[in-house]
Formats: structure tokens, C-alpha cells, sequence
């Protein structure tokens, strides 16, 4: 054999040398292994067992403790039940003991009751007897009664039959006639009677009345502002007209269309009439034309330019104008919407009276009212300014003008005292205080004024023939005469049929007649005049 034979043999033998140990030295760590896991599996054993017997050990010992403590809460509970049981049938005897005297003491008073009716009993029984006894008694008394009755009205009727034979009369006219002398008489008692009271409660209130209504009447200097349904523009020239009215009428067609107006152009020399029921809306188209005339410019572009413009400075100047009213009347703590409001009444007229210079008017009466007779004067006075307010937007809004003016200051936070003394000046409410009264007496003298307020001639000429007929209906009057634009009626009577107390009433019927058949602002006196006349000729 070679060398090199030599080397593969040696490398061969170590090859399997160390392929004997490496399966020696596994073996002997396997065999390690399962020696170890042994030992292992014995110590988890005997821990095991000495876990469960040290357990069995607690568990016997808890069991015995838990035994004695049972042991020892069954006494306690035997012992709380005795206890409990015990305590129960002490108060159930307690209970029984009260039961039983209540029910001997009930017994007693059933016995007394008992007794006292027995002696009710026997009272009852007498005075039905003698009840009965009456009664047989009274019975006998209406049977002679009707009896007396009956013959009582045989004489009746035979002295009517003869009074009827001499007096030549019926009952029923002698009834008739004796009922309409009682009636007279006692209508002239009445009216005497009424006479008598009225002179008496009007003798002191009638002079306080009427220095206090002619005081602030006197004090009270208004000017007048008749307003009417046109609004005239003043033109420099002819030649403007033209140009108002522009090609084929687009100019003014845009200014009627801007301002809700109608412009009446015409051969009035220098002039435009603007016709609206609106005041605020003339007045927004007569500044406007006036502004348009100034700029010199008149488009229908700068048409509504500048008529939003003015309606601009318009609602400023509605604004300033009510601040100035009410700082005037000493109020500067007005809502702003409400003075804005107050400046629109400038705007506003009732029967030809603007309506601004009439709630002023009212203020100040009412103020100077309230102010003789120890009323609060501020009060009436900022109701007065307000009583009207509800005119400013009634074309605008549903509902009469006091209606909406109690809605518009509730809203802006007047006070319920203010309210209601501006909400009673027409008689929809019933007035609760004196101011109240004081703002609608001011409502209605502001209103009757002479000069204050404008009518139709028709309606004031049916108004006069109306008081003159109802004058004349009555009997025994001979003339009659509306005087004083229909704020009295004169009513001459005959003195030989009429007396003075049936002049009284012809007063009083007239009047209460004209309340209730006629409409009219104010009042209106009725003056009845009896005057005797007795002419005799000298020859």
C-alpha cells in the first residue's frame, strides 16, 4: 500500500473514532435526560402531596371554625328571637288591655245615648199629641175662616156692584184711572226728587269742572293744520313741466311708479299737484321733484336715486320730528321706534286735525286736568302723547288704532299704567283709574274744539236736522233750535201743557235719545225752556 492509501485509512479510523464517542457521549446525555425529567416528575409528586395534605389540613381547620361560629350565631339568633317574642307579646297584651278599656268606655256612652233617647223618645211622642190636638184646632179655626171669607166677599162684590152703579165706571176703567193718577204722581215725585239730587251733586262739582276744563282749554294754544288728499310743487318756469314729464312720458311715469303718487300736470301756470291719501308719500314726491328740479338732472335712473334718497332722509326726518315731540312733552327715554312713530302722527290727519298737534294737545290738557285735581300729571301726559300712536301704521296693519297702539307698547316696554289710560279714550275699555278718565275727557274736548276738526256740509246739515226732529217728536214742544254748530239744542215748550218737572224729562229723553240714535264728537246740550207768557190788552 501507498502513502497516500495510508492517509485515507488513518483518516477513515479517526473518522469513525469520532463518530463512536459523539454517539457515546448522546447516548449518555440522553440517558441523563430522562434520569433528570425523573427526578422531576418525583419532586412535582411529592410537592403535590404535600400541597394537598397541608390543604386537607386548612380545610379541616376552617371547617371547625366555621362550625363553632354557626354554633355561636344560632344561640345568638335563638336568644334575639326570644327576646323579639317576648317583647311582642308584651305589647299585644298592652294593645289588648287599651282595646278592652275603649271598648267599656264606647259601651258607657251607648248606654247614656241610649237612655237620652229613650227620654227624646218620649218627648217626640207627647208633642206629636199635642201637634195633633193643634192641628185639629187650626182646622177648625180655616173652616170658620172661609166661611168669614166667603161672606166677606159677598159684601165685596155687592158694594163694587153698587160703587160701579154710582160711579157710573167698570172696575177695570176705575183701575185703569187710578193706576195713571199714581203713575203721575209718582213721576212727578221722581222727577222732583232727581231735580233735587242733581242740583245738589252738581252745585260743588260743577264749578271745579268747569274751571278746571276751562283753565286747560285756555292754556292750550295749538296750532291748526288742515291737511288735505294734494300736495303742490312750485315750478320756476313753465318750461320745467317738459322736462318733468320727459319723452313720451317716461319721466313722470318713473316718479309715479317710484313714489306711488299721482302727478297731475295742467295748465295751473308754474305748478304740479301731487294727489296721494298718503301724506308721507306726497311729501317723499315732493322733495323729490324738488331735488330733481335743483340737480337739473331728470332721468329715470336718477328718478329713483334720488326718490330712495329723500325716503331715506324721510324716515330720519319722521324720527327727528318725534324725538322733538317727545322731548318737548319731557320725555327723552322713548323708544326709538317710538318716536319715529310719534313723528309719522305729522303726517297723519282725523277729520282735517293732524293728529300730532292733537296728541299733544291732549297731553297738555290732561296734564293741566290732572294737575287740579292732585292726579298723576307725568302719567296722563305720556298717555296723551300716546293715545294715537296706533294711527301711524293702522293703513298698514289689521285692527282699530288702539288695538294696535296697546300692541305697539307692549312691545317697546310701556308701562301698564300708560297703557292703560291710552287704551280707554274711546270707550272699548273701561277706565280703572282717574287718569284714565283725565286722557279721555282731553281726547274729547281736543276733538270739539271750535275750528278743531272739519265735516262734510252734508253730513253737519243731516246732523242738525236730526237734533231739531228729535226735539220735535215730543209733546208740548213749540219750537226748536241746533245752535253752536250742533253742540246744543234750545227746545221751547208750552207752558200751559208742559210743567216744570215734565220739562225736566223732556231733557232727559232728549238726551238719552241722541246717545243712543246719533254719532257726533263731543257732547251736546239739551236746553229745555218753559216760559209763561200772560198778555192782556188796555182799551
Amino acid at each position: 500500500m501507498n502513502l497516500i492509501s495510508w492517509i485515507f485509512l488513518f483518516l477513515a479510523l479517526v473518522a469513525g473514532a469520532v463518530a463512536y464517542v459523539m454517539s457515546v457521549r448522546a447516548q449518555k446525555a440522553a440517558l441523563d435526560s430522562s434520569q433528570a425529567q425523573a427526578r422531576a416528575e418525583q419532586e412535582v409528586k411529592a410537592e403535590r402531596e404535600r400541597l394537598l395534605a397541608e390543604g386537607a389540613q386548612e380545610a379541616q381547620r376552617l371547617r371547625s371554625r366555621g362550625e363553632q361560629e354557626a354554633e355561636a350565631f344560632r344561640k345568638e339568633a335563638e336568644l334575639k328571637a326570644k327576646e323579639q317574642a317576648l317583647q311582642a307579646r308584651q305589647e299585644a297584651e298592652k294593645l289588648l288591655a287599651d282595646r278592652q278599656r275603649n271598648q267599656e268606655k264606647q259601651e258607657q256612652r251607648l248606654l247614656s245615648k241610649e237612655e237620652g233617647l229613650d227620654k227624646k223618645l218620649q218627648q217626640v211622642d207627647q208633642k206629636a199629641k199635642d201637634l195633633e190636638a193643634l192641628t185639629e184646632r187650626r182646622k177648625a179655626d180655616l173652616e170658620k175662616l172661609e166661611a168669614q171669607q166667603a161672606e166677606a166677599k159677598q159684601l165685596v162684590e155687592a158694594q163694587a156692584r153698587r160703587l160701579e152703579e154710582i160711579a157710573g165706571l167698570t172696575r177695570e176703567d176705575a183701575k185703569k184711572e187710578l193706576t195713571a193718577q199714581l203713575e203721575y204722581a209718582a213721576r212727578m215725585d221722581a222727577a222732583k226728587l232727581v231735580r233735587r239730587i242733581d242740583e245738589e251733586a252738581q252745585e260743588e262739582a260743577m264749578k271745579k269742572a268747569r274751571w278746571t276744563i276751562g283753565a286747560a282749554i285756555q292754556r292750550v294754544a295749538s296750532d291748526v293744520v288742515a291737511e288735505q288728499a294734494v300736495s303742490s310743487v312750485q315750478l320756476p318756469s313753465d318750461d320745467l313741466k317738459g322736462r318733468i314729464i320727459g319723452r313720451e312720458g317716461r319721466n313722470i311715469r318713473a316718479l309715479e311708479k317710484a313714489t306711488g303718487c299721482d302727478l297731475i300736470v295742467d295748465d295751473t301756470p308754474e305748478s304740479i299737484v301731487v294727489s296721494s291719501f298718503d301724506p308721507i308719500r306726497r311729501e317723499v314726491a315732493r322733495q323729490a321733484i324738488l331735488k330733481l328740479l335743483a340737480d337739473g338732472r331728470i332721468h329715470p335712473a336718477r328718478i329713483e336715486e334720488v326718490v330712495e334718497k329723500v325716503k331715506v332722509d324721510m324716515d330720519q326726518h319722521l324720527k327727528e320730528i318725534g324725538e322733538a315731540a317727545c322731548i318737548e312733552l319731557g320725555f327723552p327715554d322713548v323708544h326709538p321706534k317710538l318716536q319715529k312713530l310719534v313723528g309719522r302722527l305729522n303726517y297723519r290727519t282725523s277729520y282735517g286735525q293732524n293728529v300730532l298737534e292733537h296728541t299733544k294737545e291732549v297731553a297738555r290738557i290732561a296734564e293741566y286736568m290732572a294737575g287740579e285735581m292732585g292726579a298723576d300729571a307725568r302719567l296722563v301726559r305720556r298717555a296723551g302723547l300716546f293715545h294715537d300712536i296706533g294711527k301711524a301704521i293702522d293703513r298698514e296693519v289689521e285692527g282699530t288704532h288702539i288695538e294696535i297702539g296697546m300692541q305697539l307698547m307692549q312691545r317697546y316696554g310701556e308701562k301698564e299704567d300708560v297703557i292703560h289710560a291710552m287704551s280707554c279714550h274711546h270707550g272699548d275699555f273701561e277706565p280703572r283709574t282717574v287718569e284714565a278718565m283725565l286722557v279721555t275727557a282731553a281726547d274729547a274736548l281736543s276733538a270739539a274744539r271750535p275750528g278743531a276738526r272739519r265735516e262734510m256740509l252734508e253730513t253737519y246739515v243731516k246732523r242738525l236736522e236730526k237734533l231739531e226732529e228729535i226735539a220735535n217728536s215730543y209733546k208740548g214742544v213749540q219750537k226748536s233750535f241746533a245752535m253752536q254748530a250742533g253742540r246744543e239744542i234750545r227746545i221751547m215748550v208750552d207752558a200751559g201743557s208742559v210743567n216744570d218737572d215734565q220739562a225736566y224729562w223732556i231733557a232727559k229723553d232728549v238726551s238719552r235719545r241722541i246717545e243712543s240714535e246719533m254719532q257726533y264728537p263731543g257732547q251736546i246740550k239739551v236746553t229745555v225752556m218753559r216760559e209763561l207768557r200772560a198778555v192782556e190788552i188796555a182799551r
